[in-house]
């Protein structure tokens, strides 16, 4: 037998066993009783050998009932309830309709809304939902929508065997994604048609004149000697020069390697980790961390507003209160505050977290004291994508309560992510400015091709910011890019490689 012959595997000869025609995954699962992953296995392996080559492809979509859809099968459509509950109990209040079928109003509003414009209910003079063509059928579309939901439930229907009618109908009510509100999902169905090569042909001759079925057997069990039957069976040759495949171990991407060893040792020095949601309030972003309302860096060019929906419903009680008269002037903090009106409204717009202060702003109501938080925190910010900057990125948050913590604590604590963490040997402080925190401190680093640049911001929060969350004590608070830290760490030169979707990139910066 030669070599071609030995590496052959079983799925493969019995697919070149097949009479000479056209081979779709549809044939193949009739005459040989594959499953469709062997089918497509199968075909990949005799395509690539050169055995089988493409002829045709086409796509085709398919409906598949959703939970949504089973669930109406079942138990019937919305309006097909709506109508035959007013055939028995007259005229209702949507409240009432939606009530009795137990569905949200909004689906009862909708419901009623599709059966008003094809003038099968109207609303009476006392807001009341009433049937207009009490003695007619159903709306067609309905008995059509009723039809296909049954047959569907069974298996997938298949476009190009729908009515005119049924294609009218079930557009309206599928999905391509997001298809939970929808009766049908939309699923794409390819098929692919091949054919037999010169090879192919040949090989199959071959293979039929020899004797080989493709259904001998791969493996020699204890129980086939015990019991004799082996000498009855028919083995399976191997070609013991077909080299292995090559197997890679699986492993961490370097980066969350990195975040998780951030994070294992800030909790062996017994920090405990905080989270949060990425959707905030202008009033946790911003007002609670005493940043006036008409600061530059919460112009609209530098966070981003949440469109829909704009505003958040409250905001908790008492720290609206206590900040506001922080901002305007100065509350029980012994501060004047800033001497503007606080706007109660602006306060609930939603953005996306412009930093991870956030986090440490809505930990202070709830820490121990004393105490130590962190967290590792995506954030977003409108800024130029460059080697040192994104449009989103993470950074290591965290605040440290005590009545003894003090500015050296917090420069040792600096020093620790610096040097310990990013694996910086050149680190320099600066003061610096934020309206949070006084004193203000940056932490610079250098790295071998980027140069110095900012690793972040720290400082002790003011008392205008602690005070107004319910907190007397000194807490010393930080804002660190990880990212960057993560270029030090992993030498890398350029913020996106950390990100990037080239797995050899990967492999190579993980033996590194």
């Amino acid at each position: 037998m030669n070599t071609d012959l030995k590496s052959l595997h079983p799925l493969e000869i019995q697919v070149l066993l097949l009479p000479e025609a056209p081979l779709t995954v549809e044939r193949v699962v009739e005459d040989l009783h594959f499953n469709i992953g062997q089918c497509n296995q199968a075909f990949s392996w005799l395509s690539s050998k050169g055995y089988i080559e493409e002829k045709e492809r086409s796509t085709t979509l398919e409906y598949e009932l959703t939970d949504l859809g089973k669930a109406c099968q079942k138990t019937g459509m919305p309006e097909e309830r709506i109508l035959s509950l007013l055939s028995t109990a007259g005229a209702l209040s949507l409240p009432e309709i939606a009530k009795a079928l137990e569905l949200d109003n909004k689906d009862a509003g909708s419901a009623f809304g599709t059966l008003s414009k094809e003038g099968f209910v109207r609303m009476d003079p006392e807001k009341r939902v009433e049937l207009v063509k009490r003695d007619e059928k159903a709306p067609k579309r309905l008995s059509v929508l009723r039809s296909l939901l049954d047959k569907a439930l069974n298996s997938p229907l298949k476009e190009t065997e729908l009515l005119p009618e049924e294609q009218e109908a079930i557009s309206g009510v599928s999905k391509k994604r997001g298809a939970s509100s929808a009766l049908f999902k939309i699923g794409e169905r390819e098929r692919v048609v091949y054919a037999f090569t010169k090879a192919g042909v040949s090989l199959g001759k071959e293979l039929r004149s020899q004797g080989i079925t493709g259904e001998e057997t791969g493996s020699l069990t204890s129980e086939m000697l015990v019991s004799g039957n082996w000498k009855n069976l028919v083995f399976r040759q191997y070609n013991i020069d077909t080299p292995p495949a090559k197997v890679y171990i699986g492993r961490k991407n370097p980066y969350v390697e990195f975040l998780q060893q951030t994070k294992d040792k800030l909790v062996s020095l017994g920090f405990e980790e905080f989270d949060g949601p990425l959707v905030e309030t202008e009033f946790w972003n911003s007002d609670a961390l005493y940043m006036p309302q008409f600061h530059s860096a919460r112009d609209i060019h530098d966070v981003y507003y949440i469109k829909d929906p704009m505003y958040a419903r409250e905001i908790e009680q008492p720290y609206l209160d206590n900040v506001a008269k922080a901002h305007e002037n100065g509350g029980d903090t012994g501060s004047r505050g800033w001497q503007y009106p606080f706007d109660r409204d602006f306060t609930r717009r939603l953005i996306l977290r412009s930093h991870g202060t956030v986090l440490s702003a809505k930990t202070l109501p709830k820490a121990k004291i004393p105490g130590k938080y962190f967290g590792i925190v995506r954030c977003f910010r409108y800024d130029q994508v460059d080697a040192t900057h994104g449009a989103d990125f993470y950074q290591t948050e965290g605040i440290v309560l005590g009545e003894n913590v003090n500015l050296r604590t917090l420069l040792g604590l600096l020093k620790m992510f610096a040097e310990e963490v990013a694996g910086a040997t050149e680190v320099k402080y600066a003061p610096a400015y934020f309206p949070f925190t006084e004193p203000s401190i940056e932490v610079h680093i250098k790295h071998p091709v980027l140069g110095w640049f900012e690793l972040g911001g720290s400082g002790i929060f003011r008392p205008e910011l602690t005070k107004a969350l319910g907190i007397e004590v000194p807490v010393l608070a930080w804002g660190l890019g990880i990212d960057r830290m993560a270029l030090m760490h992993l030498g890398l030169n350029d913020l996106r490689e950390l990100f990037t979707n080239d797995i050899e990139k990967v492999r190579m910066r993980r033996r590194s």
